[in-house]
């Protein structure tokens, strides 16, 4: 009589926890071989006394080699840890990472086919003495395995806290981005015949590619059968097949992992109604003509829009004007080339950022603005221009006087679309959020629609006379509104100057607008020598790009970690999911708003809508609590946090209402009373 799939399996995971089982009892002889996995403890700087430290497990598996998540699937084992602590010292429970799925002979293993790090939460005692250290040990036991052998490991660990203040590991920021974001509410689950049923909060524009159900409560489920997924509305529903003899349970946790790179949210779940029905997701389900459709158009009018943008119009229309006073003989290759520039620099942004996500890093949309280097280097190119603009030097690709040629027309499309970064218009969020889930040739279309849509302006100004006929006659006034267009500009390069302040603090603004200052100077002689007739450009493009390597390369060094914190009449708190999380289990309604000091629309929305006393007296009176997300500079975290909510970038709204419904993303673009509003609806 054959043997049924099932009873393969079972057999299978049967065999395989007897072996699991026979090695664990060799943990405890003594092995002359090297581990497989390397093992080191660290912790993340000093702490307090009664304070909390976080410590990490440092797993490095050799190439081929792999380690197991806390519930290890149907085979393999956890990590266990036995600690030796300061008397009054403890410890918390182990933090995951989002592990991967290993399939071996049918059985389904989660597990980490590269470096990662287990966070542990540790309290030192309330009597520490500040300045001193204190010891700590571990004993750690782990299985590494390949696809076709396993090894029980080893390793006794030490390291030491100091008592007091002192400086942070950096890796661990990078370390927490990897763990699941918690849900802020629980979930519901049903056990029925056959499935485990869970229904959980999930926004309906949040990514979800490639998902998998991760469940720590374990003997519930079969783990390597084909998991399905619905969304109905706010709400994800997984059926997961029961294990042939499912164990009870008063209530389900685990993680779901949202595809690759995509990171994870844990959940937990409590016995309740699961909806019916909903639309089947999964794989690359997500991905659609429709949703590519709407991307492409998204992105298209949202660059169109940043045509507006003060940092972009002087650009725009100088090279507009260039052509009323008649250089329109190259008028289509010069459109060209300007929109080859801009369709160039979007694609070479967003493929930059779409690699560096690719390699786990968290980034997102004007991600380079987050950089001290990047704001120094562009607040150069905006006081140059403002000094071309006012007539200091002469640059052809902004004259007025002749065409810059399709070498200049390029270059300028280039600038337009990089100092356009920081602005985001109303249609842009949803665009550059589905280009995060897109495949990666779809995503790069949505940037080159939203480098077309910046270039269309001109591009149609190229290739239709009778758009030049409608220019304003040629005359003195060019030359006046040249001036004018000096102002936004200068008003772009003070903003510039505030923000290289809030990115890297008080110093490294200083030496940037020293920089600046220098190279004002030297622009000036240039200048003086091109209305001389002299030949200036052997010497002005080295020292120019001498200066701005300068800025790039040298003036971080001055930034410091953070910058002040600027106030505001609302009491907002820093956004966290804990605090998110405790707001929620509070019953309090919750106002998110994700900000950045170089995001154009974000600070028009809190000067227009969110910092009013109406919008205060309105949260006050609800007891709303006001959460706000500060992106100025890279927060592994809050990126996180955008791409669940399927946001790219900044600014994203969220209201939380108190009875615990589903949160509500408000649009990009805020009315003055559509906050104060809230609350009553």
């Amino acid at each position: 009589m054959p043997i049924s799939e099932t009873a393969r399996i079972n057999m299978l995971r049967t065999i395989a926890m007897f072996v699991t089982a026979l090695l664990l009892l060799t943990f405890s002889s003594a092995r002359a071989a090297p581990n497989h996995v390397q093992t080191t403890l660290l912790a993340e700087g000093p702490a307090e006394p009664g304070g909390t430290v976080t410590l990490a497990l440092l797993m490095q598996p050799e190439k081929g080699w792999h380690g197991y998540w806390s519930n290890p699937g149907d085979a393999g084992y956890g990590l266990t840890l036995d600690w030796t602590l300061p008397k009054g010292a403890s410890v918390g429970a182990m933090q995951f990472p989002v592990p991967q799925t290993l399939v071996i002979q049918g059985l389904m293993n989660h597990v980490y086919e590269h470096d990662y790090a287990v966070l542990v939460p540790l309290s030192l005692p309330v009597g520490a003495v500040r300045n001193t250290t204190l010891p700590i040990r571990v004993k750690a036991q782990w299985l590494a395995c390949t696809d076709t052998i396993c090894v029980p490991e080893r390793a006794e660990l030490q390291g030491t806290i100091t008592v007091g203040a002192g400086p942070k590991d950096a890796r661990f920021e990078g370390w927490r981005a990897a763990l699941p974001a918690p849900l802020d509410r629980a979930g519901t689950f049903a056990l029925g015949a056959k499935a485990l049923r869970i229904a959980l909060p999930f926004p309906a524009s949040a990514p979800l590619d490639t998902p998998h159900l991760f469940l720590s409560t374990e003997g519930l489920v079969n783990y390597g059968a084909p998991q399905r997924f619905f969304r109905d509305g706010d709400t994800l529903i997984v059926e997961v097949p029961l294990a042939a003899s499912p164990a009870p349970a008063q209530k389900v946790e685990g993680l779901l992992a949202m595809g690759k790179d995509a990171g994870g949210i844990s959940f937990t779940a409590a016995p309740g109604t699961v909806p019916t029905g909903g639309t089947e997701v999964g794989g690359t389900a997500s991905f659609s003509a429709a949703t590519l459709g709407l991307a492409l158009i998204g992105a298209f009018l949202g660059g169109l829009i940043l045509n507006v943008m003060p940092c972009v119009f002087p650009i725009l229309s100088l090279k507009a004007l260039a052509l009323a006073r008649g250089n329109s003989h190259n008028a289509r290759s010069e459109g060209l080339a300007y929109t080859a520039g801009v369709v160039l620099a979007c694609l070479m942004l967003g493929g930059l950022m779409l690699a560096l996500r690719a390699g786990g890093e968290q980034v997102g949309w004007a991600f380079q603005l987050q950089e001290p280097g990047v704001v120094a280097v562009l607040l150069l190119l905006a006081v140059a221009i403002t000094a071309n603009l006012i007539g200091v030097y002469e640059l052809p690709g902004l004259s007025v006087e002749r065409g810059a040629g399709n070498s200049g027309a390029f270059a300028t499309g280039l600038l337009a679309a990089f100092v356009a970064t920081p602005c985001t218009g109303p249609f842009m969020a949803a665009a550059m959020g589905a280009a995060l889930v897109l495949p990666v040739w779809a995503a790069l279309g949505v940037f080159a629609a939203l480098g077309l849509g910046l270039a269309l302006p001109f591009l149609l100004l190229g290739f239709v006379p009778a758009l030049r006929r409608l220019l304003p006659k040629p005359g003195a006034w060019m030359e006046r509104f040249r001036r004018w267009m000096a102002l936004p500009m200068g008003l772009t390069a003070l903003a510039l100057g505030w923000l290289a302040w809030r990115v890297g603090g008080a110093e490294f603004a200083a030496a940037t607008v020293a920089i600046a200052a220098a190279l004002v100077v030297l622009l000036a002689f240039a200048g003086k020598g091109q209305r001389r007739g002299h030949a200036v450009m052997a010497w002005t493009l080295p020292a120019t790009l001498l200066l701005g390597a300068g800025a790039f390369a040298a003036t971080p060094h001055l930034a410091t970690a953070t910058a002040g914190e600027s106030g505001g009449i609302l009491a907002a708190k820093p956004f966290s999911e804990a605090a998110l999380a405790e707001a929620r289990k509070a019953g309090k309604p919750v106002f998110a708003h994700f900000t950045a000091d170089w995001c154009l629309s974000c600070k028009v929305n809190e000067g227009t809508s969110i910092e009013r006393e109406s919008t205060r007296d309105a949260f006050e009176k609800a007891g709303a609590v006001v959460l706000v997300g500060d992106w100025t500079r890279r927060d592994p975290a809050i990126t996180k946090f955008l791409s669940t909510q399927g946001a790219a970038g900044v600014p994203l709204y969220l209201w939380y209402p108190a009875d615990g419904a589903n949160p509500r993303q408000l649009p990009q673009v805020l009315t003055p009373d559509m906050l104060a509003e809230l609350p009553a609806q």
